[in-house]
């Protein structure tokens, strides 16, 4: 089988204020079904991406959007429902599969996964991935990828 080669961008971001907006954008180009798997160090930012994409997605409170690390899921209610996985503690792939992640990539709703390096052989072969690197204390590089053609769009509209 031939994989569908992935497009990807890279976004520089210099403050909290600025990655706020850049997960707000991201938040409103969402679709039903969508996936991203979010990849990072400790302390990288991703539940505070996570948090301004949901704020993108018409949450009410964002202020409900916390790190699912122990928990491994939270489920919020927007424009569209989002789950928000950790899959830092899992020790296999099947654990992850294992909270019935394939019924969440099919529903109607956002799939937000931190940790998706831990699970990559559960991820969907079409999906949004972002690879946050720490660039100054409150500066980031995004490395967004998308593979298929709803993220390969979705990446041209945030140009």
């Amino acid at each position: 089988m031939l994989l569908e080669s992935m497009s990807s961008q890279s976004f520089e971001v210099d403050s909290l204020a600025e990655t706020e907006a850049f997960g707000r954008r991201l938040g409103a180009l969402l679709f039903p079904g969508a996936v991203i798997g979010l990849i990072g160090p400790l302390g990288a930012g991703k539940t505070h991406l996570v948090r301004a994409i949901a704020e993108g997605l018409g949450i009410e409170n964002a202020a409900q959007v916390t790190s699912p690390t122990f928990v491994l899921i939270q489920e919020y209610d927007a424009r569209m429902p989002i789950y928000h996985f950790d899959a830092y503690r899992l020790r296999t792939e099947r654990e992850f599969a294992e909270l019935g992640v394939h019924e969440y990539f099919e529903g109607n709703g956002v799939s937000l996964i931190e940790w998706a390096d831990n699970v990559t052989g559960c991820m969907p072969r079409e999906h949004l991935q972002i690879t946050i690197a720490i660039t100054g204390a409150e500066s980031r590089r995004f490395e967004i990828g998308g593979r298929g053609s709803r993220y390969r769009d979705l990446l041209d509209r945030m140009r």
